[in-house]
């Protein structure tokens, strides 16, 4: 239980890696603020997983691309669970799309922007004044952010690079208030994403690619999170750490 009474909010909380994150942060013990946008049957499932391990948690609909929901996000937050916040992790986020540059247009462009980067500024922002010291914010970047990603995915790549240097800047001025801020770079990991985004052969070329010669789970993706909450990393801050098996490291 080393988030025992840790209040946490999880962006993007209801399926795949954000969902892994929401119940092993509940199995650790923080009461959990699990943010959704539009799938309540995603959202319920998690909800019903966590309550089923003994854990506490609640649902708040929010599009956190927009700065009215993100503070309406927040407010629910300290409704549920009292005026304080430990733990941020923003994990929404997505491709939407695979475009090359001649097919990109200012619209979509924007999309994804919002989506991937602009999120997390907004809750971020929206969550700082809430936490003290020993508080942590956890981003979720991508390997795509490192290398540019595969076809297609130009944008996404772009924001996920400029989440990545956020989360720098930022640790760099909450550091002296004792608040942490890291990013996770997965690589290959089994989720609805890659089911979405990514062709079969192209997934086994990668994993196979991989040190470790298989994709990651969402299940490793929230330990190493759940690490980077916890006071057990307590001297790790400005760090953009990956996992992705050996696939790529700097």
């Amino acid at each position: 239980m080393r988030l025992k009474n840790k209040v946490a909010i999880v962006t993007g909380g209801s399926r795949d890696i954000g969902r892994a994150v929401s119940l092993q942060l509940a199995k650790e013990g923080a009461k959990v603020v699990i943010n959704y946008l539009s799938n309540i049957d995603n959202a319920n499932q998690t909800l019903e997983l966590i309550e089923a391990q003994g854990g506490t948690a609640v649902l708040v609909k929010a599009d956190v691309t927009k700065a009215a929901e993100v503070d309406q996000l927040i407010e629910a937050s300290r409704k549920a669970f009292g005026t304080k916040i430990d733990i941020l992790v923003n994990v929404a986020g997505g491709m939407v799309a695979r475009k090359l540059t001649a097919e990109l247009d200012e619209t979509f462009w924007d999309q994804v922007m919002d989506l991937n980067l602009k999120s997390v500024f907004l809750v971020s922002k929206a969550t700082i004044p809430h936490m003290s010291s020993g508080g942590s914010i956890i981003n979720l970047s991508s390997l795509a952010g490192r290398d540019g990603g595969g076809p297609g995915a130009s944008a996404y790549a772009t924001a996920k690079g400029g989440v990545m240097t956020y989360t720098r800047s930022l640790a760099k001025e909450l550091g002296p208030k004792n608040i942490r801020v890291n990013a996770v770079l997965p690589g290959m990991i089994a989720t609805t994403f890659h089911d979405t985004f990514s062709k079969p052969e192209v997934r086994v070329n990668v994993a196979n690619a991989a040190l470790l010669k298989r994709e990651g789970q969402a299940s490793e993706v929230a330990d190493l999170i759940t690490y980077l909450a916890s006071d057990e990393s307590s001297y790790i801050t400005g760090n953009n750490i990956d996992i992705n098996g050996g696939l790529n490291f700097s």
